[in-house]
């Protein structure tokens, strides 16, 4: 779907980014991870066809960034940073104009916007004016206007920033629907949300790639466990015990407590979610919940940011 091959682009004298390669396949939701001026935005802006590059090639689809441009649009749906809206518009006619804006005939582009709408619950505010909707509706709009021409692949660049925690949910709950239907490069400092929807990863580190992979594949390169929450119901103590004896654990640690509810915090030299599940299942214990921790995203980020600096973590 998307292949990049020595992706180059200066401001000036100064490279944002240094010879990128990578590929993304059909359908696949891929997170793209980096500091502040890591060159994220660039990239992203270069895929989305809003700034030239300044060597090197992208295709969408087998179409050329460069010589296509146009074309590639009608294949993508790009939310920047800052959501492009028009706050004159009311939210229908805005996404009947970005529908039309993409190709989108206008016999279709009236059921595309409905489409669009239900997928981002916004009927209720069709005829309202962009200019007086909160940011998390505002988010939602512009969310919309990338989906309302059912493009082949979706480019969004920090889609929950500014949203309540309830919002969260809702933007990662969609990206999560998404999956198959769309392919999705999604940049995100919501290291949570990363791990919940994403299939592969992409770091970039001063304009360049350092690792990509699966959250498992990055573990295992760097040699970082398998941080693992697991919620019991039952002796804690007990449970603890059945979770040490598994192959693999280094170490368990008692979470938060709430009634006969229990957290367990562990770290193993890999994911070892199945063996965990069966030890405390067929020792008695009532499973509530089992999920990698959120932190083990974070130690492979941090990991990587310190190698390419020089520092030692």
């Amino acid at each position: 779907m998307i292949e990049v091959r020595e992706l180059t682009k200066y401001y000036g004298e100064r490279p944002a980014i240094r010879n990128l390669s990578f590929d993304i396949r059909p359908g696949e939701v891929v997170g793209f991870l980096g500091l502040n001026g890591a060159g994220k935005t660039t990239t992203l802006k270069i895929l989305g066809c809003v700034l030239l590059p300044s060597s090197g090639q992208v295709r969408v689809d087998g179409l050329d960034v460069t010589t296509h441009p146009h074309d590639v649009r009608r294949k993508i749906g790009f939310l920047p940073d800052v959501a492009p809206l028009y706050n004159e518009m009311t939210v229908g006619a805005y996404l009947s104009f970005a529908a039309r804006l993409r190709g989108v005939s206008g016999r279709e582009a009236q059921a595309r916007v409905e489409e669009s709408e239900d997928k981002l619950a916004l009927r209720e505010v069709h005829d309202d004016l962009i200019s007086s909707l909160s940011h998390g509706f505002r988010q939602r709009v512009g969310m919309a206007q990338a989906l309302v021409h059912r493009p082949r692949l979706l480019i969004l660049d920090e889609p929950s920033a500014g949203l309540d925690p309830v919002q969260i949910v809702e933007m990662r709950n969609l990206v999560r629907r998404l999956s198959g239907e769309h392919t999705v490069l999604i940049s995100s400092h919501f290291l949570s949300e990363i791990s919940q929807t994403c299939d592969r990863l992409l770091v970039i580190q001063s304009g360049e790639i350092v690792a990509q992979g699966s959250e498992d594949e990055l573990a295992a390169s760097l040699g970082t466990p398998g941080d693992i929450e697991v919620t019991v119901r039952g002796p804690a103590a007990k449970a603890a015990e059945v979770v040490r004896q598994v192959a693999g654990v280094v170490d368990v640690q008692l979470g938060q407590a709430t009634g006969p509810e229990v957290v367990l915090k562990i770290r193993a030299t890999q994911d070892r979610r199945p063996e965990i599940a069966r030890a405390l299942v067929q020792a008695g214990h009532d499973l509530l919940r089992l999920e990698q921790s959120a932190s083990r995203l974070e130690s492979i980020f941090i990991e990587l940011a310190h190698r390419k600096s020089g520092r030692v973590s």
